[in-house]
């Protein structure tokens, strides 16, 4: 194979449709799942996890430094009913500090966690450079922080073994006039190695 894109944006379309239940402004179920053939969703999560392991999955998933008191306040004001329940209970513990809603973090911990977005991720580039024969391309398109380090982490590991070469030595982000032509690409952030 000569080449592999992963963009690993999430569809617009599942993101603002309120029945997805990724909205944070709109009333939805407590669903997040991207698959919906999957058993676990974030009701499941939200309403029936430890405050110890809620408080870890929004660390670990979100890399929310108020996970603890936000898994208090989610487990007080259980049985959550929907989206925005939800992200008023974490408004509620966790006010505004900059131009990210509160719970901003919290819900794109529990997409993460929901659909083992962090597992799919790892099993890709384990598996991908193995599919690329020598002179092909591999580019991942990040919108999170905590998946541009996994795939930088990667990309090295792949670099320091011998098996390709970085051909971008600082990720690549969009510009202002690509931003301005599309505001959602305003996070994205590009990697890319060739195999020897």
């Amino acid at each position: 194979m000569d080449g592999i894109l992963a963009d690993l944006g999430v569809s617009r379309y599942q993101l603002t449709e309120p029945e997805r239940g990724f909205s944070l402004t709109a009333s939805g179920p407590l669903d997040m799942r991207l698959d919906r053939s999957q058993a676990l969703t974030a009701d499941e999560l939200v309403n029936t996890a430890s405050e110890t392991a809620l408080a870890d999955l929004l660390y670990r998933f979100g890399e929310e430094g108020r996970s603890r008191q936000i898994a208090r306040a989610i487990v007080r004001a259980r049985p959550l009913r929907d989206t925005l329940h939800l992200a008023r209970v974490v408004e509620g513990a966790a006010h505004r500090t900059g131009r990210l809603h509160p719970a901003t973090r919290t819900f794109m911990a529990l997409r993460r966690a929901v659909n083992r977005e962090r597992e799919e991720l790892e099993a890709l580039l384990e598996s991908a450079p193995d599919l690329l024969a020598s002179g092909g391309r591999m580019v991942v398109i990040t919108f999170m922080s905590l998946e541009d380090r996994q795939v930088k982490e990667a990309f090295r590991r792949l670099s320091e073994q011998g098996r390709a070469r970085l051909l971008t030595k600082h990720v690549v982000k969009p510009s202002e006039e690509e931003v301005q032509a599309n505001p959602a690409a305003r996070s994205a952030k590009l990697r890319a190695v060739e195999m020897k």
